[in-house]
Formats: C-alpha cells, structure tokens, sequence
C-alpha cells in the first residue's frame, strides 16, 4: 500500500479516536441516577459578564451517591450558580444555604430512564454519523490520490481499510452505548 494512504488512513484513525472520545463525553453527560460531578461539565455561569464554565467558578464534590455540593470560590456567585442550574435541561432542585450549593439527585422513575436511553441512542448516533463522516472525506481524499499516480487497486484496497476502520469504530460507540443503556437501566 502506498505511503499516501497509509498517510490518510493514520489521520482516519486520529479522526476517529477524537470522535469517540466526544461520543463517550457526551454520553457521560447524560445522568444515570447516581450524582457524578461531571453531570454539570456542560453548564456555565455567568462570571462578571462572562460564561464560564462551573468547574471554573467552583469545586463540585459527591459525598454521597445523591448528592452534588458545590462549593463557590467567591459567595457572590451563588445565585449565578444556583440560576445556571435552574436553567440547564438537567432538571435539578439546587438548594442554596448562603455557603455552599447542594443538589438532591431523585431517583430516576421508569419513565425518565426511558427519555434518558432515548437521548442516549440519539447521542450514540450522532457519533455513528460523524465517523461515516469521516469515511466520506477520506475516501474522497484516496480518491484524488489518483492524480498522484496511485494505482486504482490500491485506492480500492485503501478504501476498504478505511471501511475496515469505520467498522471497528462504530462497534466502539455500540459497545459505549450499550454500557451507558445498562448503567441508566439498573435501578
């Protein structure tokens, strides 16, 4: 195989890594019914004008399986804090005590796992989708490789590498979603 498109196939694979470490980001996000501080990475609190993110305005800690606390750096942002929460599709109760932040985690009820393994399935796909995405662009890339005179055997068999690839990654976001769909169902 030439070195073209043993060059494409390596940015491939650095593509689809990045890929899967965004699915499994965004799937991290989605709660499961235990309190996990990374459940409030997606939300910002306005800091003196400036959306900042919460793990940059706060320390956020679990001290128990149902419990978030949050622990400003400075009391004036309580209430931004407590607001963002409010505001944020999470759908948490922030309780604020003039010193620290707590949220109460509920229990997730049959119906709100359902909802949640939905978004799931809807997040796993957009990872599905951004890996053929990449297929796209770099069999579009082996196929201009022509002009550099690569055989089209060896663009045929660079292609089916990259299909090779895409497979192998696809099965990652399943197995990824899968074992999130588990965790959220586990009662």
């Amino acid at each position: 195989m030439s070195e073209l498109i043993k060059k494409q196939l390596n940015d491939a694979k650095a593509l689809m890594d990045k890929a899967i470490d965004h699915a499994d980001n965004e799937l991290s996000k989605i709660r499961a019914g235990k309190a996990s501080p990374s459940m409030l990475d997606g939300i910002t609190v306005d800091y003196y004008g400036t959306p900042t993110p919460l793990s940059q305005v706060g320390s956020v800690n679990t001290p128990d399986a149902r419990t978030l606390v949050i622990q400003p750096w400075e009391k004036t942002l309580l209430g931004p804090i407590e607001k963002a929460i409010k505001e944020s599709s999470l759908g948490l109760n922030p309780q604020n005590d003039g010193v620290i932040i707590r949220i109460n985690v509920p229990p997730l009820t049959e119906e709100r796992r359902r909802e949640l393994v939905k978004k799931l399935k809807g997040e796993a796909e957009f990872g599905k989708v951004a890996i053929r995405n990449i297929r796209k662009d770099i069999n579009d890339k082996i196929k201009k490789l022509k002009s550099e005179g690569v055989s089209e055997d060896e663009i045929k068999t660079g292609e089916g590498e990259v299909q090779k690839l895409v497979d192998t990654y696809i099965i990652k976001v399943d197995q990824l979603s899968e074992a999130k769909e588990k965790d959220i169902m586990t009662v």
